[in-house]
C-alpha cells in the first residue's frame, strides 16, 4: 500500500518525503519493524520512541510518522501530525481495509462485567448460528484459535489486524472489551461498532483518570465514535448509566431490573445453583436459565441478552446461549471440592467490585465468610484502605496478603489495607505476606459450610514480585491444597 493511502483522512501537519513510498507494514515498536514499515514514533509512560529512531531505521523503516518536527539531516519521510496514537489508529484502519466494516463489532466498557458478558454473548452467538471473535482480558480468540490476551483492549495495529485475521477466517461478529486506557488513547478510533454496552461504573484507575467524572467521560467515548450506524445499550440501573443516556442522542436501548428499563428482569431468583430470570422485552416475555451466581451476574446476562437482541438474535439462541455458559475463568470461579466448603477464585481487586463479590457470595454461604486478598503495588493507593474497610465490614474473617506487589514492599501494601480493616472493630483479620500459605491458611480454617474468596487476581496464572513475574494461578494452588486436604 502506499504511504498516501495510509496517511487518507488523518490530519497531517508536515510531510517530507516520498507519498508515493510502497508501505508494508506499521508499527509503534521499534523491536517490530521490517523492511518498508511505517514507524510511529510515540512517547509512553516510560520511554519515547524517537529514542529508537536509528534502531527503527537500521531495520528497514522507510518512514517514520512523530508529533516532533523532523530531525536534521533526517533522509526518509516524515510525517508530522498533532496527535500520533490518533494518527497510528488511523493508519492502521487503512493499512488493513478496515474490517470493522466487514464484520458485526460490539464494543462493551464499564467498570465490572465486561469480561463475563463477552463469554456470555459469545455463547448466544454460537447458538445463533454465527462465528464470534472475541477481544477480552483473558483471551483473544476466533474461528482459527485462541492466545492469552496481554491487554485488555490491544494497541491499533494489533486490533486492526486482528480484526482483519477474523474477517478472513470467516468470523461475523467480533465481541470486545473496551477499556477506559484504550479510549483515552485511542486504540479503537477508526472502528466502526455495531453495538456499543455500558455495564456500570464504580471508583477505578482513579490514579490514571484522576476522578470519576474524568473516568467517566473517557468511557463516554466509545459511545461517540463516528459509525453509519450503532445502538448504545446502557444499563439504567446505574447512576452513571442514567447519566450517559442523557447525553446521547436517540438510538439507545436500556435495560435493568427497574420498570423504565426497555429489557428488563421483571422476576429472578438466586441460588447455590444459578439464576432463573423472566425477562421482559418489547416484543414479549421470556425466561433464561444460567448457571452462573449472584446479582452482578444477573445484570451481565441483562446486558447481553440486550444487546443479543439489539442484533436480532433469535430468543431461543438467546435462552439456550446463557444456559450453557458453566462459568468464566476467575470471575466468581468455583472450585469444585468434597469438603462441603464453597470456594470461589474473583478478579476483584477494587472496594467497590469487592464489596459486590462479598455481598453476592454471602448470599449463597451457610457459614462463615473467610476472605484472601491483597492489594496491587505501583497502583492506586488510595483504594488499599477503602478495600480494607470493605473486607472489615463483609467478611468473617480476612487474611490479608499479597496480590502483584511489583516494585513496592508488600509489608507496606498489607500496612495500607490494615488502616481500613481496623475502622471496623475488633480485629478479625490475620496477615501472611505469602500467597499461597495465605490460601491453606484460609481453607484449613474453614469448615463445612464456609465459604472462602480467593479475590484480586482472577484469571491471572502469574505474580510480579520486584522485576520478577513468576508462575502464580490462584485456582491452580488452591485444587493443590485441597486435593491434599481430600487426600
Amino acid at each position: 500500500m502506499k504511504l498516501t493511502d495510509v496517511l487518507a483522512g488523518v490530519p497531517i501537519l508536515d510531510l517530507h518525503g516520498d507519498e508515493g513510498e510502497i508501505i508494508h507494514g506499521i508499527t509503534y515498536s521499534s523491536r517490530l519493524v521490517q523492511p518498508e514499515f511505517l514507524f510511529v514514533a510515540m512517547k509512553g509512560e516510560r520511554t519515547d520512541g524517537l529514542n529508537f529512531l536509528d534502531e527503527s531505521l537500521e531495520r528497514g523503516a522507510v518512514a517514520v510518522l512523530s508529533d516532533r518536527q523532523m530531525p536534521d539531516n533526517f533522509t526518509r519521510s516524515w510525517i508530522q501530525v498533532d496527535d500520533a496514537r490518533l494518527a497510528l489508529a488511523l493508519c492502521a484502519a487503512n493499512f488493513y481495509g478496515h474490517p470493522s466494516k466487514e464484520i458485526e463489532v460490539v464494543g462493551i466498557t464499564g467498570t465490572k462485567g465486561k469480561t463475563t458478558v463477552t463469554y456470555i454473548l459469545e455463547e448466544i452467538l454460537k447458538k445463533g448460528g454465527y462465528q464470534p471473535g472475541v477481544l477480552g482480558t483473558i483471551t483473544y480468540r476466533g474461528p482459527k484459535g485462541e492466545l492469552s490476551a496481554e491487554r485488555t483492549t490491544p494497541e491499533a495495529p494489533d486490533l486492526q489486524r486482528m480484526l482483519r485475521e477474523m474477517v478472513e477466517a470467516g468470523a461475523t461478529h467480533c465481541v470486545m472489551e473496551v477499556s477506559s486506557h484504550a479510549l483515552e488513547l485511542h486504540r479503537v478510533t477508526g472502528i466502526e461498532f455495531r453495538v456499543t454496552v455500558f455495564t456500570n461504573l464504580s471508583g477505578e484507575h482513579l490514579d490514571y483518570h484522576q476522578s470519576m467524572e474524568k473516568y467517566f467521560l473517557a468511557k463516554k467515548k466509545l459511545f461517540l465514535l463516528p459509525a453509519e450506524k450503532r445502538i448504545a445499550v446502557i444499563n439504567s440501573d446505574d447512576p452513571w448509566g442514567q447519566k450517559l443516556s442523557s447525553h446521547l442522542p436517540a438510538g439507545v436501548i436500556t435495560f435493568g431490573t427497574e420498570p423504565n428499563a426497555m429489557i428488563r428482569a421483571e422476576s429472578f431468583a438466586f441460588s447455590k445453583n444459578g439464576i432463573t430470570a423472566d425477562i421482559r422485552y418489547p416484543a414479549g416475555k421470556t425466561s433464561v436459565q444460567s448457571a452462573l451466581l449472584g446479582r452482578p451476574n444477573l445484570y451481565n446476562i441483562m446486558a447481553a441478552t440486550a444487546c443479543a437482541l439489539t442484533l436480532n438474535i433469535p430468543i431461543h439462541a438467546i435462552k439456550e446461549g446463557v444456559a450453557s455458559l458453566r462459568g468464566v475463568p476467575g470471575r466468581f470461579e468455583k472450585i469444585e471440592n468434597s469438603l462441603g466448603i464453597q470456594v470461589f477464585v474473583d478478579y476483584a481487586h477494587t472496594d467497590d467490585p469487592l464489596k459486590n463479590l462479598l455481598e453476592t457470595a454471602r448470599e449463597l454461604c451457610e457459614g462463615r465468610l473467610i476472605l484472601v486478598f491483597g492489594a496491587g503495588g505501583d497502583r492506586d493507593k488510595t483504594k488499599r484502605a477503602r478495600m480494607g474497610e470493605v473486607a472489615g465490614t463483609h467478611a468473617d474473617w480476612t487474611i490479608i496478603t499479597s496480590d502483584n506487589p511489583r516494585s513496592e514492599d508488600p509489608l507496606a501494601i498489607i500496612s495500607d489495607i490494615k488502616v481500613g480493616i481496623q475502622k471496623t472493630g475488633p480485629s478479625k483479620y490475620s496477615v501472611e505476606p505469602d500467597r499461597k500459605k495465605a490460601i491453606q491458611e484460609a481453607l484449613v480454617l474453614a469448615k463445612k459450610g464456609d465459604c472462602v474468596l480467593v479475590a484480586g487476581k482472577g484469571h491471572e496464572t502469574y505474580q510480579i514480585i520486584k522485576e520478577k513475574v513468576l508462575p502464580f494461578d490462584d485456582a491452580e494452588v488452591i485444587r493443590g491444597i485441597l486435593k491434599e486436604m481430600e487426600a
